[in-house]
């Protein structure tokens, strides 16, 4: 019920009354707010939107899945076999070692030998190597082999169907080129990480091949690092002696030099390579910064004594002699006070006690006065100390000038000493290396593993090439998907209309089929009256206080469903017994009297323009078939209908009506193209808006709200009219909405048609086992018809 607490002045119309012409026109407007902040929200992440577009589009991912397994096998059918063998071969550092270490590279020597060794191993000399030890330029089916991926392998694999290669048209040198070619094609040779093994893997069509090649290919490099080894061992020893003497020599000059000069300039060097006046320097420095430290300590107690607190300052008060005169003192004191008070001081007695306290006092005063005057002494012995350090620095600072002038040339004469000495001692060491043969002549690597025979290929893998086809064909499907999601412009989920437009989605009328519908809208018990008493249920808590006293209805296009929604609400609200007026705002293309089956001589616009006498002006709002629900139509068409919807005369009626009826419903014209809508959304508590699916684009709707916002438009939601409940992919996602209401058609219909009671319909029609059959097979026929027209 339309409870708002509120007394009725004048009783509004039951059915079958007539209302006066005065009740029509009263007061100012007084609104209400209504419906859910509009505010625009960040959607995050949402799987099950996610797996909503999968079921959506679920016929052609399952068709892109077909295809890519269909792909990966058939490029599996063109692959020709492969089979691949490994030999693991230890690459020896200690030779590879000395030979860089002649060539003076000593950072990362062994990093750099592995890459050396690797290099080599993929070599063309190595290479050549191997065809002569294996005699592959004689092999017709190691020269010419199988095309790796070919249609052709199709039926060599399937029939075993395959032309024998002929080596009798190539010469020689063209055959070992091939030979060659092939090794360096297939061959890959990788270091095994943090270790000192590198791996040799050979790929062929031939698991014999595979594995000869591999082993044949380490032996070689061992044999070959061999007669090299063996050829450098003599001129490594001989470049190494050569280059000893050299450096022996120029090191014994660059000493001779230093000395000599050393001697001419009397510089004097300590044991540390520093100058005897640096060391001087630096005790000088280390010598004042402690008579620094003294002085101020100093200082400090002789500023204590000019304060006049000698007393108390620490030699005094350790002083033992001193603090034992303090004692004697202070009893003394003690002694002459408390006889203060029975003797007086001119007796002999307290006279003896005053001479007492003031000759230890004296004494006392003499002995402070003595540890004051050494500390005196003390801080005066400081300032010369102190003086007579910085007066010897200064000197020895100008003597460190001149010593770094001569010094220049002494440290570049001893560097170049240092330089001879460090390369004399690294070349006597290379040369103790060089000095074993047999260490030359070591095997520089070492096979630690041989290739066996591969009996299984390692490609194609079947399953890779499925996974590999179904990613790439599902990720095309993806794109597909989203480049009908991006062209598909218009609203196909209620979820779409809350993100676009931020507008509450208040309710969701199902598709009907064009042939059913005036059955549905008649049949209380159908799934669309079912989907009209919800959205009713929503208007009921779109606000605080209720439904709105006034709501105005309308769309963003034509035959969107807004004046059957209008038509629905009235009856819903009126059989909780409201007291419900419909209005046929549209004074263009009016259809409201035709849903309820009336005459459209006079209405609305009559009303406005005065045009109707004052006794037929209660005559105008038609009561209806249906209980508590009065109509009030369009009336005749003017030519202006902006202007009268926009005059203080509407503004006035709708207050008014507002009075007078628990509900005023205003069946409004479309938003776009005319400004009809807005003027009424004004006038109105709140307006609904009714979208259509698959129908209205979403910049129509988003520009159609704009122009309701901005008219001042209290927008307190929407409703989608014509969703397809009954497909699978939208069952799905909205699982809460009765099936078995929502079993219908899925053909668009003409929601703006002529509605009856459904006296007229023939006997079977009548018959809902009958409707339930004819439906569930019509569903079926249209659902597969759909799901072609999708797949195209």
């Amino acid at each position: 019920m339309l409870d708002r607490n509120r007394q009725h002045q004048i009783a509004g119309p039951v059915h079958g009354q007539i209302l006066s012409g005065e009740t029509y026109y009263d007061g100012a407007q007084n609104y209400s707010s209504y419906g859910r902040d509009h505010s625009e929200q960040v959607e995050g992440f949402n799987p099950l939107k996610l797996l909503f577009y999968v079921v959506q589009y679920r016929w052609l991912i399952a068709m892109m899945a077909a295809a890519g397994l269909v792909a990966g096998v058939v490029v599996t059918m063109m692959q020709t076999p492969k089979y691949q063998a490994t030999t693991q071969l230890e690459v020896l550092v200690p030779s590879a070692k000395v030979f860089q270490d002649i060539e003076v590279v000593s950072e990362s020597s062994d990093v750099r030998a592995f890459l050396t060794a690797r290099e080599k191993l993929k070599s063309r000399a190595l290479a050549q190597r191997v065809v002569f030890q294996l005699g592959l330029s004689e092999k017709p089916d190691f020269l010419f082999p199988t095309p790796d991926f070919s249609l052709s392998n199709i039926f060599y694999r399937a029939f075993g169907i395959s032309k024998s290669p002929s080596i009798q048209e190539r010469t020689p040198e063209q055959r070992e080129a091939i030979a060659i070619g092939r090794i360096l094609k297939d061959l890959t040779v990788n270091l095994v990480t943090n270790t000192s093994l590198l791996s040799i893997t050979f790929v062929d069509q031939k698991p014999k091949y595979a594995s000869d090649i591999a082993n044949q290919v380490a032996q070689s490099f061992i044999d070959q690092r061999l007669d090299q080894t063996s050829e450098t061992s003599d001129l490594a020893r001989q470049f190494i002696q050569e280059q000893v003497l050299q450096v022996k020599e120029k090191l014994q000059k660059s000493e001779e030099a230093l000395v000599a000069y050393a001697k001419d300039a009397g510089i004097t060097v300590t044991a540390d390579d520093k100058s005897l006046i640096g060391s001087n320097i630096e005790a000088l420095n280390t010598a004042l910064a402690t008579a620094i430290q003294e002085r101020l300590d100093a200082g400090r107690v002789v500023e204590q004594i000019d304060k006049g607190r000698g007393s108390s300052l620490g030699p005094v008060l350790e002083s033992e002699g001193l603090r034992k005169l303090s004692d004697k003192l202070a009893d003394l004191t003690s002694q002459y006070q408390q006889k203060l008070g029975v003797l007086k001081p001119g007796f002999p007695e307290m006279q003896q006690l005053q001479s007492q306290i003031k000759e230890l006092q004296r004494l006392y005063n003499n002995g402070v006065l003595a540890i004051t005057d050494s500390l005196r002494l003390k801080y005066q012995e400081a300032l010369n100390k102190e003086a007579d350090l910085k007066s010897k620095l200064a000197e020895m600072e100008k003597q460190q000038v001149v010593f770094n002038d001569k010094n220049i040339k002494y440290t570049i004469l001893k560097r170049e000493v240092d330089s001879n000495r460090s390369q004399y001692d690294s070349l006597i060491a290379k040369l103790n290396e060089v000095g074993v043969s047999s260490e030359l002549k070591t095997q520089s690597a070492a096979i630690v593993d041989f290739a066996s025979q591969p009996s299984v290929p390692y490609s194609p893998r079947l399953s890779v090439n499925l996974a590999i086809a179904l990613a790439l064909f599902m990720g095309i499907g993806s794109s597909v998907i989203y480049v009908i999601e991006l062209l598909n412009n218009t609203f196909t989920n209620p979820e779409q209309v809350e993100k676009e437009l931020g507008l509450a989605m208040l309710g969701i009328l199902p598709l009907v089929d064009e042939r059913e519908f005036v059955a549905s809208i008649a049949d209380q018990k159908s799934g669309l009256s079912e989907a009209y008493r919800s959205l009713r249920t929503s208007l009921q808590f779109s606000g605080a206080e209720g439904a709105p006293r006034s709501l105005l209805v309308t769309s963003s296009e034509p035959s969107e469903g807004k004046s059957t929604t209008s038509f629905k609400l009235g009856q819903d609200f009126a059989a909780l017994g409201a007291r419900v007026l419909i209005v046929d705002g549209d004074l263009r293309k009016p259809n409201l009297h035709r849903l309820f089956g009336l005459d459209n001589t006079i209405g609305l616009s009559n009303l406005l323009t005065n045009t109707v006498r004052k006794e037929d002006l209660a005559s105008i709002f038609r009561a209806t078939k249906y209980p508590n629900v009065t109509v009030l139509t369009s009336g005749t068409i003017p030519p202006n209908p902006a202007d009268l919807l926009s005059s203080p005369k509407m503004a006035l009626i709708v207050t008014n009506l507002g009075k007078r009826f628990d509900l005023v419903i205003i069946d409004a014209p479309p938003i776009v193209g005319l400004s009809d809508a807005p003027i009424l959304s004004r006038l109105a508590e709140g307006t609904l808006m009714v979208i259509s699916t698959n129908q209205v684009t979403r910049k129509s709707a988003k520009t159609a709200l704009k122009r309701l916002r901005a008219a001042g438009a209290n927008v307190v939601g929407a409703t989608m009219s014509k969703f397809a409940v009954n497909k699978f992919d939208y069952n799905y996602a909205y699982k809460y909405m009765n099936y078995q209401y929502y079993d219908y058609g899925a053909s668009t219909p003409k929601i703006e048609g002529i509605v009856d009671d459904g006296a007229d319909q023939p006997a079977y029609a009548k018959s809902s086992a009958f409707q339930r059959l004819v439906r569930r097979i019509r569903s079926s026929v249209v659902g597969f018809v759909d799901r072609a027209k999708s797949i195209s």
